[in-house]
This record gives C-alpha cells, sequence and structure tokens, in this order.
C-alpha cells in the first residue's frame, strides 16, 4: 500500500485511475477558475473557483446531470426554464448542495468577501479530460 499524505495530492485529472481524494481540501486549495479533477467514461468532477463579484455563467448542460458543492464562501444560484427567465434564486455556502439536473439554465454568482470553492459533479463528463481553465 502507497502512503501518502495530503501534501502529495495535486491539482490534475485523475481520470480513468480509482483514487480517494481529499475533495474539500483540494477545492480549497485550487485557484484556478475551473480545472478537472476525474473524468470517466460516465463521470467527471471539477474543482472552481470563483472570484469575488465574479459568477459561472449562465449555462445549460442539455444532457448532463450536474451536482455542485459548495465548499468555501457564500453565493447565489440562479435556475431558470429559459435564459431569459431565471427568477429562481437562493442563498448558499459551505452547507449546500445544488442538484441540477439537465437542461436547467442555471448560474451562481460569488456574492462573498472571499473566493467561492466548489466541486461539481457531472454525470455524463461535460469538459474534456484534463481541462484547466484560468479565470477572466
Amino acid at each position: 500500500m502507497n502512503r501518502c499524505d495530503f501534501a502529495c495530492e495535486e491539482l490534475r485529472d485523475y481520470g480513468g485511475e480509482p483514487v480517494a481524494l481529499n475533495i474539500e481540501r483540494l477545492a480549497r486549495k485550487n485557484s484556478n477558475f475551473r480545472i478537472a479533477l476525474w473524468t470517466g467514461k460516465y463521470l467527471q468532477t471539477t474543482l472552481m473557483s470563483i472570484p469575488t463579484g465574479g459568477e459561472i455563467g449562465i449555462e445549460n448542460h442539455h444532457d448532463t446531470d450536474q451536482f455542485i458543492r459548495i465548499v468555501q464562501g457564500r453565493g447565489v444560484v440562479f435556475f431558470g426554464k429559459t435564459r431569459e427567465d431565471m427568477r429562481e434564486a437562493k442563498r448558499v455556502d459551505g452547507n449546500y448542495g445544488v442538484f441540477v439536473p439537465a437542461g436547467t439554465w442555471h448560474n451562481i454568482k460569488n456574492i462573498g468577501n472571499t473566493p467561492l470553492k466548489l466541486y461539481s459533479i457531472y454525470s455524463p463528463p461535460h469538459h474534456p479530460f484534463g481541462t484547466v481553465e484560468k479565470y477572466g
């Protein structure tokens, strides 16, 4: 058995490998807008860091269900059946999980004073293996 403490966990795409990671610690460590942590055939996990005043951006995944876990910070999540009608809103913080069914328009805005840290699970995967996106 390979013993490894948290210091050896890297921010990279572990997809295709069985692995156990401290996902909340890695989400807090992440400073990328989005980075793929694990991309498999049927599932993907990404980490995100949204700066103060920033947002994920309005999006809709027609064929992908999504779960978002807020790890740190405060935000507002918006939902709607159309891009123009996203009236449903809910304040979220580190105690929230957000479930987004395929075909639902959504966005998350950071309303706190620190970066909003989260991880997102997509089924099936939504981003290419190894995705790394900087903010801006």
